[in-house]
């Protein structure tokens, strides 16, 4: 890649990755700032509204990010996401019976209309909350995972707060209005791109337009229709999501995300003064993200040296290797090729090493000016070598040579 050299780097003096990080989002922050500013010729009359780049979450649109507002059923890419993480952790599988209880099959407003003791399989409660954004199922799930709806609110808000959620709290896993449960456009971008990122395979559920269930009673068989709830999956190209939601309260709430050209897209609308408004608007956004944005991705960029010596270690090399994939969204006709990089490595190290630690750095600059950083990390740990450990070394090196010497 053009404009890499290696540079020498004093130990001790490399930052730390946290103070990267924070530096990095200091940075795309004011950005975003400008780029509002920029783009604010966008008509949306929704409440609120956010877009948002899927790989590196930089914001690209923006209005009343911040603004707490009834989420309605977007509440439920919540749960989607604890379960999704649930499965990944293997609490639960997708072939696993779910029974359902009487609160669960008491609830009202979206339903598939579940029975008390009627059972269904992980896989079937996920079509149903994606699909049909059933309430029944969502809470089904809840207290298969949790023991009940309660202890699985909780869940959601601690995640929640992990995600970096500042103006979410959850009452409930479905979205019906409740006093104190709300949430932001900013927000519902987060763990939208948490889910639509880290299981992109929610894709397979939430772009189906119609499907079928097979409700298993005392009564016997009958089969039920799901309907998708989100339009654009037959009317937007590339759309890959994600959920809709709307109440009385809190009007037409829709999180769609969409991919093109290896670029993640996440358009959040809330409080649309109708359904036809979310629907035109968020596809509005995606729109224009695609038309004005390019994603730079450097997936695996030329180490000079995939290993580096080690110093007072049982071994005497260590592998290296890039932490994570470094994402940047050009804006504005900005080209991805114009993007530069420098390498800098630690030219020594000294055990005990530890697996995940900064061995160097990868800088990315645009016209001289850096976006951005990757760490280089110690891909295995090294031990510290004792007293015996230089023994050995020294023992097998002489028997080494006393072979060579009578051969």
């Amino acid at each position: 890649m053009a404009g890499r050299r290696k540079k020498h780097l004093e130990r001790g003096r490399l930052r730390p990755v946290a103070v990267l990080l924070i530096c990095l989002q200091l940075w795309m922050c004011c950005g975003q700032m400008a780029f509002s500013q920029e783009n604010a010729s966008l008509t949306i009359t929704a409440e609120a509204a956010v877009l948002m780049e899927g790989s590196t979450g930089q914001v690209i649109y923006e209005k009343n990010p911040t603004a707490r507002l009834r989420p309605a059923s977007i509440t439920k890419i919540m749960t989607l996401l604890l379960i999704f993480e649930a499965i990944e952790a293997g609490t639960i599988k997708l072939t696993d019976e779910v029974m359902v209880s009487e609160h669960a099959a008491s609830m009202g407003g979206s339903q598939v209309y579940l029975e008390p003791f009627e059972v269904q399989t992980v896989d079937t409660m996920i079509k149903c909350i994606s699909i049909a954004s059933a309430n029944d199922a969502s809470v089904a799930m809840a207290e298969k995972l949790a023991g009940s709806e309660e202890e699985f609110v909780q869940r959601m808000n601690d995640r929640a707060k992990e995600l970096g959620m500042e103006n979410t709290h959850f009452v409930n896993c479905y979205g019906l209005d409740t006093d104190d449960h709300y949430s932001c456009a900013y927000d519902v971008a987060l763990m939208s791109r948490e889910l639509i990122m880290n299981y992109p395979e929610i894709s397979n559920y939430s772009t189906v337009w119609m499907d079928t269930i097979i409700h298993t009673t005392r009564k016997g068989q009958s089969e039920f229709g799901l309907t998708n709830t989100n339009k654009l999956i037959k009317q937007f190209d590339g759309i890959t999501g994600l959920k809709t939601g709307s109440t009385g309260l809190a009007k037409y709430c829709l999180s769609a995300t969409a991919r093109r050209d290896g670029m993640d897209l996440i358009a959040v609308v809330m409080a649309a003064p109708d359904t036809k408004t979310r629907f035109s608007e968020a596809a509005t956004l995606l729109n224009y993200g695609f038309a004005s944005c390019s994603i730079y991705r450097d997936e695996t960029p030329a180490l000079p040296s995939e290993r580096l010596p080690v110093e007072k270690g049982l071994k005497e090399e260590v592998a290296v290797k890039p932490e994570g994939i470094f994402s940047y969204v050009c804006l504005n006709g900005v080209k991805p090729e114009n993007i530069t990089s420098e390498i800098a490595m630690e030219e020594k190290l000294t055990a005990p090493l530890e697996e995940g630690s900064e061995v160097g750095r990868i800088e990315y600059f645009l016209d001289g000016r850096q976006i951005g950083e990757m760490p280089i990390v110690a891909a295995e740990g090294v031990e510290r070598a004792g007293f015996l450990d230089y023994m050995g070394k020294m023992l097998g090196r002489y028997l080494q040579i006393f072979s060579e010497n009578s051969d």
